[in-house]
């Protein structure tokens, strides 16, 4: 029985032998040099990663240009620690004197001439995205806010704001929440038809110290420049804010409904908070007679999804990220879609929140106060419907199922 042990453990032994001699052939097949002296390589035949094609969509080819200066693959460190780029720098990344207008652009799009006024001026100027305060609402954030509400107004719109003050944004204490709200605005001028409201909205802000403005046109194009104004006054004014809600003058906001759902929030879905009545699947209008028209010569291709710009929340962390990547973004006319366009960079994708109706609610909802209280935002409402609207809510006599 011993002998037969002995003779299965030699052939054993023989076998496990016999294996390592074949691994070691093996391995010195494959790292020796082919019979004719040179090792052949394997080719994949498809490119692993190949430049795209340059588009003929003005804007298009600008922000490819602008991607390769910030694309990793091109970006090294210089000895000053400062990254430098290999990539062919575009002529409108170069700085300009203060906002001087870009003739170039007229020169790289085939029917600039027949573009409308608001395009040739947005298109002139697409590259001033720095302007001076000319108003500064200093104070609004001297108390660190859980929430801050930014309205985008109008200097005519007195009326809108002084409602918002008496209602849904009123500032200061929430229960144990603190709000803070600031308005945002550019400057109307004679140009664009407007009265010398000035003395006016010194009055009001100094009574209020809540009116925000810079020294730039404010225009519907020029929306996206107050967009990255604001975030860059966040910055360096508010960046204790934990979260935000950014909207125009004509909205009602529950915000007591707001800040409880944001004090129900924790963890990644606080930090990486995005949300509004989200649109996806769209592209660029093509009528010229519609307010949102591009031509097919400044933008080809869909949009990102993105929050409609009647109102949107989202927390200081990702306003933080908004401004940092939208330094490598262009200008784009239409703000909303601006901001999804800079999320995408970003890897986050904008929550659709059923509570926020911007484009309305069914008209035979409208004045029933317990239709709400279970919204977040409804647009449009003027003035007094803002004031109506938070009266009714804020009864407690209010009962609803």
């Amino acid at each position: 029985m011993q002998r037969l042990k002995r003779k299965t453990n030699m052939l054993g032994l023989m076998m496990m032998f016999n294996f390592a001699i074949f691994i070691v052939v093996s391995m010195f097949r494959n790292s020796g040099p082919a019979k004719t002296g040179v090792r052949k390589s394997h080719v994949p035949a498809n490119k692993f990663w190949k430049k795209s094609e340059i588009s003929n969509a003005f804007w298009n080819r600008e922000q490819q240009q602008l991607d390769n200066i910030y694309n990793p693959l091109f970006v090294t460190s210089n000895e000053s620690g400062l990254e430098q780029s290999h990539a062919y720098r575009p002529n409108n990344t170069v700085p300009l004197e203060f906002c001087e207008p870009d003739h170039r652009v007229t020169t790289l799009i085939k029917d600039f001439d027949t573009l409308p006024q608001r395009f040739k001026d947005f298109l002139l100027y697409m590259r001033c995205r720095t302007f001076p305060v000319v108003k500064n609402a200093s104070g609004v954030c001297s108390e660190p806010p859980f929430l801050l509400l930014a309205v985008k107004t109008l200097a005519p719109h007195f009326d809108r704001r002084q409602a918002i003050r008496e209602s849904w944004g009123r500032a200061g204490l929430h229960g144990k929440y603190r709000v803070a709200t600031v308005f945002l605005l550019g400057n109307t001028s004679s140009s664009d038809h407007y009265p010398d409201l000035s003395g006016m909205l010194e009055h009001e802000a100094a009574a209020h110290g809540d009116i925000l403005q810079w020294d730039y046109r404010d225009s519907f194009f020029n929306l996206t420049v107050k967009e990255v104004l604001f975030l860059q006054w966040l910055s360096y004014s508010c960046q204790s804010a934990r979260y935000v809600f950014k909207g125009d003058d004509d909205v009602f906001v529950n915000t007591r409904l707001m800040l409880t759902y944001l004090g129900g929030l924790s963890g990644t879905q606080a930090r990486d908070l995005f949300v509004g009545d989200v649109i996806t699947k769209a592209g660029p209008h093509r009528d010229p007679k519609l307010k949102y028209y591009i031509p097919e010569s400044v933008y080809k291709g869909p949009y990102p999804p993105y929050a409609g710009g009647g109102g949107f929340l989202y927390s200081g962390s990702v306003a933080l990220r908004l401004l940092t990547v939208s330094q490598h973004i262009l200008l784009y006319p239409i703000d909303d879609v601006y901001t999804g366009m800079c999320l995408q960079r970003l890897g986050l994708v904008p929550e659709k929140h059923k509570g926020f109706k911007t484009f309305n609610i069914d008209e035979k909802y409208r004045e029933n106060a317990c239709a709400y209280q279970s919204l977040m935002l409804v647009h449009p409402r003027s003035p007094q419907e803002m004031i109506k609207i938070w009266s009714w809510i804020s009864d407690p006599q209010l009962k609803c199922l």
